[in-house]
């Protein structure tokens, strides 16, 4: 059976949304892929500020940025769709919205991009709120990303995800066990902003910067790294907690980056022992962190510690696995299978997430 869907991705860091057109192919329940088109598109300055904002909105102005910006990723869809003349090619679209709140501990998740604005501009089925249900079940509501690791991936033992923060998943034979590591780009970004830039392209500022010892022991004495897995980290903590700590007096941007960068390497490097995994592997590292060569340079001389070789796959790989595996999660979410799974998010059970929205 060959199913074509459209999976949607925005993550933390901001840098955009991004669009992939995925052909899924299930023979005897095994499964393959085939990522045919990719965009991204970078978000005008009002839409960035207004979903880093959105926390701070009351509820009105909060429901219409969410409303709002269903339209907006209907619109988008709809240019990706004319452009690669995918009209009557497309089964579904899956997107995964923008998160704004993430309250486990509460049973909340909120993500921006209302499932009915989509699909009314598309015209298409439309699935969202792929977190809500394993958080209703008493789970994390994250990472969902192993699922499609799990099915589509089998070649490789473990998976990290370099994107607004960064998350690792580990395979022990079928079984998974998945969960946030630290703040990533959002911070780095943060600091890059403070030098003028965008980000910080190769990990270059990072690379010029000294390590600060002090600033390197607080950041990894925080609360959050001796807690056990399942667990997750909301937005905030990067750019409440983690980023002023960056920004002490007497620390240039260069070196806050360069011992933010091996602080996120030395976490890396702790989730092995977090997760009871001393033998090697191969690990697959995705997201927009797998462009900073400097990064990922660190993050693989911590890991010779402990045995694995870190491999950085073809660049839509890198920059789609999270929109792509999005697209997965709506396909067996159409075909009423299991798309969440309960090892890795602490829930109560497996689950079936997601809500269907009909298109013509």
């Amino acid at each position: 059976m060959i199913y074509r869907a459209i999976g949607v991705m925005s993550g933390s860091s901001l840098d955009g949304l991004d669009i992939a057109m995925v052909e899924f192919e299930e023979q005897g329940g095994k499964w393959n892929y085939a990522i045919k088109h990719t965009a991204c598109y970078i978000y005008e300055k009002d839409m960035r500020n207004r979903l880093r904002s959105s926390t701070s909105l009351n509820g009105m102005d909060y429901e219409l940025l969410h409303v709002d910006y269903g339209y907006y990723i209907g619109e988008k869809l709809n240019e990706f769709i004319k452009e690669y003349q995918l009209d009557y090619r497309v089964s579904l679209i899956a997107s995964h919205g923008h998160t704004s709140f993430h309250e486990p501990s509460q049973k909340m998740t909120a993500q921006l991009g209302h499932g009915a604005a989509i699909a009314a501009v598309t015209k298409l089925p439309v699935v969202t709120d792929l977190r809500a249900l394993d958080i209703a079940l008493g789970g994390q509501g994250a990472p969902i990303v192993p699922i499609g690791e799990k099915l589509l991936m089998p070649d490789h033992h473990f998976f990290l995800n370099i994107g607004g923060i960064a998350n690792i998943s580990s395979r022990d034979k079928d079984n998974f066990i998945a969960f946030d590591i630290c703040p990533a780009n959002r911070v780095l970004n943060m600091l890059a902003n403070e030098a003028g830039c965008e980000y910080d392209d190769g990990g270059r500022l990072a690379a010029s910067g000294k390590l600060v010892q002090s600033l390197l022991d607080q950041l990894n004495g925080l609360d959050y790294y001796e807690r056990p897995f399942p667990k997750s980290l909301a937005n905030q903590f990067g750019t409440e907690v983690v980023y002023p700590l960056t920004r002490q007096k007497d620390i240039s941007v260069a070196d806050g980056l360069r011992t933010y960068t091996d602080h996120i390497a030395i976490q890396v490097r702790r989730a092995f022992g977090l997760m009871n995994k001393s033998t090697g592997g191969k690990m697959l590292v995705t997201g927009g962190g797998a462009f900073n060569s400097f990064l990922v340079r660190r993050i693989s001389e911590q890991l010779l510690q402990v045995g694995v070789e870190v491999d950085v796959p073809d660049v839509n790989v890198v920059s789609y696995k999270e929109a792509m595996i999005m697209a997965f999660i709506g396909i067996l979410r159409w075909r009423q299978e299991v798309n969440v799974l309960a090892s890795v998010t602490g829930a109560t059970r497996d689950s079936i997430g997601g809500a269907l929205w009909a298109g013509e």
